[in-house]
């Protein structure tokens, strides 16, 4: 290696292991408006010299740091962090630097203590650092000095921070066909907000196409008056930025959306990249759709599942740019007209770098959306979609049922939690998982409240507070007469509200409830009990679940010293009121098929 060619000897200061980052800070840690956070490095140097360090961040937009010192909390290591107060692409970089008056302090303590008599010369030292003619003793070892020599500093990384929302809420999932349309959703507003929801989530309200329409329970042969998939986007009356005509008008909507916003509702709504026969943009833009070689378009497949009503966009296209450009105009329209949450539908199958420009399009003008991904597939697509902007995730809850298949899931959650935010529905119009299929009552509520207590964001989709869990078939994971074919007649009326309204009290009565990170799993002793703790601040709630819907089980929720708390405490089961005693260590457990105790720690 040659030597270096710079007029100034190499920087002696080292900054390593900077966290939080992401893959080397290719990628944004997600955080909270309102929140903190913690950054931590390992800073060193050769020698005996005195570090200091601090943590240096911006603002969105803005040109000057501020600055957060950071504490030594031994063996190199640094700790501190900065708090984020508005939603918004945020950076921040470590600076470390040798602060000659600490060094110079240090040395002369340790001297002084060793019994040196003569400290002339340390004194003068001490006196030419700080630009005196003399110190006493007394005054070298409590001057202070705000020099930061050989300043060093880390790459800057980003960090990107969402609302409130981005992290907690709780979603309601319903079709609006089946409430009577846009003005039927605005009736039911009031009590979903009393039930404690924050979301009303809606699948595709376009026009449905006519071709290839599928009748109910997804058969080839619609019958006349089968209303088809929302999904199957595009008619006669308009393609994404339009609303199918048996819902209401675009003025209706606009209603819908203030006065979800007058009872502390946000909706979101579907964007599903893909169209019906019938979408206006086949006749528009032929060339954003691939076609065999003998001319005829393809229809969307996910085998064993075929999807002869939906083509898909083709982003190979020589037009591409054209296609992007589109979609980020559908989204815009939307945005413009009050939606500030987007479910996205399949993103694994576009580009992601479709998804990084369209995302940091948005969230550049608007920091306030939120976009969650419904991408079920593999691990590194799915993390890889968090990391390029995506707010919140699905994952795969829906399908871990026993105590270890929620260990191994929560543990893999933990290690992404960074840059990943899952949101844990509990049931979705195409998952109907077989232990809610054979589990009965006990399953839902057992579901309901792991879904609502594990994960800062959950949803259900309507229907579940009904227990409703018959398949089309047996094996299958389809409800039969599924309202992705149908339209029904709902209403709030299901024996589960209670327990939902108790829970998304809970929630908001619990700080602790409303982040995932802070999970901490705790030993049962039980195959069956499948037990967490969560904390933060003052706030701690310990979750303990029954996972057999058919018997009861007894076990053990152990505590472990780590969690801080006292000796033995009071602890208020949240669901029925009850005060138990509880204790740092072994406490005995026994719950009823689907049981669970909610305990909240008394401070």
């Amino acid at each position: 290696m040659p030597l270096p060619t710079s007029a100034e000897p190499p920087r002696r200061i080292l900054i390593q292991d900077v966290s939080p980052q992401v893959d080397c800070g290719r990628y944004a840690v997600k955080a909270v408006a309102g929140d903190r956070v913690d950054v931590s490095a390992t800073i060193t140097r050769d020698g005996h010299e005195v570090l200091g360090a601090a943590v240096r961040f911006k603002t969105p937009g803005a040109t000057r740091w501020r600055e957060s010192q950071l504490v030594a909390v031994g063996n190199d290591r640094y700790e501190g962090g900065f708090q984020v107060d508005r939603p918004g692409r945020w950076s921040y970089r470590i600076e470390a630097w040798h602060d000659r008056g600490a060094s110079y302090r240090w040395e002369l303590r340790r001297k002084h203590e060793a019994g040196q008599a003569d400290l002339s010369s340390e004194l003068a030292e001490g006196a030419a650092l700080l630009g005196r003619e003399s110190l006493t003793l007394d005054e070298a070892l409590a001057a202070k000095t705000r020099d930061r020599s050989e300043k060093t500093w880390s790459e800057t990384l980003p960090v990107d921070v969402d609302r409130e929302r981005g992290a907690f809420g709780a979603w309601y999932e319903l079709f609006p066909r089946s409430w009577g349309g846009f003005a039927g959703v605005e009736r039911v507003l009031p009590e979903l907000a009393a039930l404690g929801f924050d979301v009303v989530y809606l699948p595709p309200i376009h026009p449905i196409g006519a071709t290839n329409r599928k009748g109910r329970n997804n058969t080839l042969d619609p019958k006349p008056g089968d209303v088809g998939s929302p999904w199957a986007i595009g008619g006669e009356e308009g393609g994404h930025t339009g609303v199918h005509p048996d819902l209401g008008t675009l003025a209706d909507f606009d209603r819908l959306v203030a006065a979800a916003a007058e009872h502390g509702l946000e909706l979101a709504l579907d964007f599903a990249i893909q169209c019906s026969p019938d979408h206006p943009w086949l006749r528009e833009h032929p060339e954003w759709f691939h076609r065999r070689p003998d001319g005829t378009l393809k229809y969307a497949e996910n085998p064993p599942k075929k999807y002869q009503d939906i083509y898909n966009v083709n982003f190979a296209s020589e037009s591409w740019r054209e296609l992007w450009q589109a979609l980020l105009d559908v989204v815009r329209f939307w945005v413009a007209h009050g939606v500030k949450v987007f479910r996205v539908d399949n993103p694994h199958t576009k580009p992601v770098p479709f998804w990084e420009w369209l995302i940091a399009e948005v969230r550049g003008e608007d920091p306030d959306v939120v976009f969650l991904s419904e991408a079920f597939t593999a691990p590194a697509m799915m993390t890889t979609l968090a990391k390029i902007g995506f707010t919140q995730s699905y994952t795969y809850f829906t399908w871990k049922n026993t105590r270890w298949e929620l260990t191994e899931f929560v543990q893999q959650l933990l290690s992404w939690r960074d840059f990943y935010r899952p949101n844990l529905f509990a049931n979705t119009p195409d998952i109907l998982h077989a232990y809610l299929q054979q589990g009965g009552r006990p399953a839902f509520e057992a579901r309901l409240v792991l879904a609502a207590t594990l994960g800062g964001t959950y949803g259900i989709y309507s229907g579940f507070e009904r227990c409703e869990n018959v398949p089309v078939r047996e094996g299958s994971e389809e409800y039969l007469d599924s309202e992705k074919y149908e339209a029904r007649e709902r209403a709030l009326d299901g024996e589960l509200l209670p327990l939902v309204r108790r829970l998304n009290e809970i929630r908001r009565e619990n700080p602790a409830l409303q982040r995932f990170g802070n999970v901490t799993l705790l030993e049962t002793e039980s195959d069956h009990l499948f037990a967490y703790a969560k904390r933060r601040g003052t706030n701690t709630v310990v979750v303990v679940v029954n996972t057999d819907a058919l018997a009861q089980r007894e076990g053990v929720a152990i505590l472990p010293a780590s969690l801080g708390l006292a000796p033995a405490f009071r602890a208020l089961e949240l669901l029925t009121g009850e005060t138990f005693t509880w204790q740092t260590g072994r406490n005995y457990v026994k719950l009823v098929p689907g049981g669970s105790h909610v305990l909240q720690v008394a401070v």
